[in-house]
């Protein structure tokens, strides 16, 4: 979808359809209120009839309006609020795109210029309603055998005041890049796992990078991990037939000498759990477990657009976690890059095995802060649902700057406690740390794990657990975060 700003009358845009917004009290926006003046009160004789009554999503389509360029009006109810929140800016524009989607339109015009999201200036408004128009045409069919019918709107002209035009413009290329990182991260999520293994997300890793010369990949396999002692890593991948793969991807948007932003992604491309082996029920959304690795890519596909001036470094950790004769069995002790001995008490704590080592490798970067993402524990969504994601952390003011994105991005985490007091339920008799702290606080023990292979950089851990993916039902699928968070932070550090 393209996005245009035109700071002019919406009355002389040519368009499908010119979306005008109503409230409860059947107030309607100040370009409302002109474009009624001009048809000689056709949306007041409507809203007099009780044609809407300006409920939240509700819509009213009006056809061939007198003095008015456009072919119809729509009209959009936004409730009684007079600022919108985050969660009912989504639901109106989810009601929007179902109308327009169902027009055998190609254009529309958004009208409303007066229109108020909380705590949101013209810029992040935009921005909100940019990312979810481009985010609700999302569709992900390429093994269905009927299509879904192709939408032919291609295009939405933000109408603005003069003063707004260049928030607004910087909105919408924000926004729309934005959303090909969600599109990307979603359609790599949702792949069945025997097409996304480890090796295809190494060449989409690849294929990625042709489309700039700032961008380069590294792919480390089998040889190259051992000789790097990435021990933890390699014993979550020996169950399988697919073979592990460490993908380190560079994009070097300013000068060399600036250090690098840090992105890690565990990539576990489907996890059964070993031989500690999962559930049968709901184990196919296990494919979603590679939802960090995604969100990397993603991200880095935001940031190719963007073009943002700064260096940052993806580092994805990708296997298969499997149950065979060859699989690592609870019990076993390895031996992890950075040379601490984890004794492996639960084959599915398997994501903090991989990452362990990556957050081990990254430290040749010389990084400026490192943000792991992992969809990492069953405990976070007991915590915080799938509304939230969990984050923690060994730096104060990184923390604070991913959750300060979090809120810009609409894309929100939420601080869990890294106290040194958790740090014992990983004591192990045989081995320095095991890699399970037992039922309580599953999530901050894990962070607590990562923690101890992060003390020479500031690090931060953002689990996903609840928040990448939607489980089961018609809605069932990825959902894109946290790439609006990671890029917020991202935009952040470029300006």
């Amino acid at each position: 979808m393209d996005f245009l700003v035109k700071p002019s009358s919406v009355e002389t845009l040519k368009t499908s359809a010119l979306v005008l917004t109503v409230n409860e009290q059947l107030q309607l926006d100040s370009q409302g209120q002109l474009i009624d003046s001009l048809s000689g009160g056709a949306i007041s004789a409507h809203l007099k009839a009780g044609d809407i009554q300006g409920k939240l999503g509700q819509t009213l389509l009006l056809h061939s309006l007198p003095n008015l360029s456009a072919q119809r009006v729509l009209l959009l109810g936004i409730g009684k609020e007079a600022e919108l929140s985050d969660r009912a800016t989504r639901k109106l524009i989810t009601a929007l795109l179902n109308v327009l989607k169902n027009l055998s339109i190609k254009d529309a015009v958004l009208g409303f210029t007066d229109l108020r999201i909380k705590n949101r200036d013209a810029y992040a408004s935009a921005r909100l309603v940019a990312e979810c128009l481009a985010d609700g045409l999302y569709v992900f069919d390429q093994f269905k055998t009927e299509k879904a019918p192709a939408v032919l709107l291609k295009k939405i002209t933000f109408a603005c005041s003069k003063e707004q035009h260049k928030q607004v413009s910087a909105a919408c290329e924000h926004g729309k890049a934005i959303a090909s990182g969600m599109a990307f991260t979603r359609d790599l999520g949702n792949m069945p796992p025997n097409i996304c293994h480890p090796r295809y997300l190494a060449e989409q890793a690849k294929q990625l990078a042709k489309s700039s010369k700032k961008l380069s990949v590294e792919v480390l396999e089998e040889k190259e991990l051992k000789a790097l002692g990435a021990g933890a890593l390699l014993a979550v991948a020996q169950g399988s037939d697919q073979p592990p793969r460490m993908i380190v991807m560079n994009y070097q948007g300013s000068d060399k000498s600036q250090q690098p932003y840090v992105l890690v992604g565990k990539g576990i491309t489907f996890d059964s759990g070993g031989i500690s082996l999962k559930p049968g029920l709901g184990m196919d959304e296990m494919k979603y477990d590679m939802g960090g690795a995604a969100s990397v890519l993603g991200t880095f596909k935001t940031l190719l657009e963007l073009n943002l001036p700064i260096n940052v470094i993806g580092v994805l950790a990708c296997a298969e976690n499997m149950p065979s004769g060859g699989a690592t069995r609870p019990g076993d002790i390895v031996t992890t890059m950075s040379g601490l001995t984890v004794e492996i008490l639960n084959t599915d704590a398997e994501g903090r095995l991989v990452l362990c080592d990556a957050l081990t490798y990254v430290k040749r970067f010389n990084p400026q802060s490192v943000i792991n993402v992992a969809t990492l524990t069953g405990a976070c969504i007991v915590a915080l649902g799938s509304n939230t994601s969990g984050l923690m952390g060994n730096n104060p003011e990184l923390v604070a700057s991913l959750l300060s994105a979090g809120q810009q991005a609409s894309d929100v985490a939420w601080e869990l406690p890294l106290f040194d007091d958790y740090q014992e339920q990983l004591d192990s008799p045989f081995a320095d740390i095991a890699n399970i702290g037992g039922p309580k606080a599953g999530s901050i023990t894990a962070g607590c794990f990562l923690s101890r292979f992060t003390k020479d950089y500031p690090w931060a851990h953002l689990d996903i657990a609840g928040t990448a993916w939607i489980s089961g039902g018609k809605e069932k699928g990825a959902t894109g975060r946290p790439v609006p968070l990671l890029s917020q932070y991202l935009l952040d550090r470029a300006q």
